[in-house]
């Protein structure tokens, strides 16, 4: 009687070997889901830059607004007519100290 009970075990645990780790067993359709969810988030990113850029290529063929301002923005260009001011940041060393870089003049 206990050779038919473990030798039942025996096929049980054969029968159960494909199913888990076989090739089209469970850990690998957990493996291939994980994935798969990479992917799709990849694909998803993906797609938002692709809507972004074909946004900007809309904007370049349609409209002047947008070349204007990559002009503006990427080669400094301004119009006929504006004036380009830039305003630099203080130097924080001479601004901690109150000393602005001005030497006074001696008299003669």
């Amino acid at each position: 009687m206990r050779i038919v009970i473990y030798s039942m075990l025996v096929l049980l645990i054969a029968i159960q070997y494909p199913l888990w780790l076989g090739k089209g067993g469970w850990l690998k359709v957990y493996e291939m889901e994980k994935q798969v969810e990479l992917q799709e988030a990849k694909n998803s990113l993906l797609a938002l830059r692709n809507a972004k850029l074909a946004g900007d290529v809309k904007d370049l063929k349609d409209g002047t607004r947008a070349i204007e301002e990559r002009a503006r923005a990427e080669h400094g260009l301004i119009k006929e007519g504006e004036f380009f001011v830039q305003i630099l940041p203080a130097d924080k060393s001479t601004t901690a100290s109150g000393d602005v870089g001005l030497k006074p003049i001696p008299k003669q």
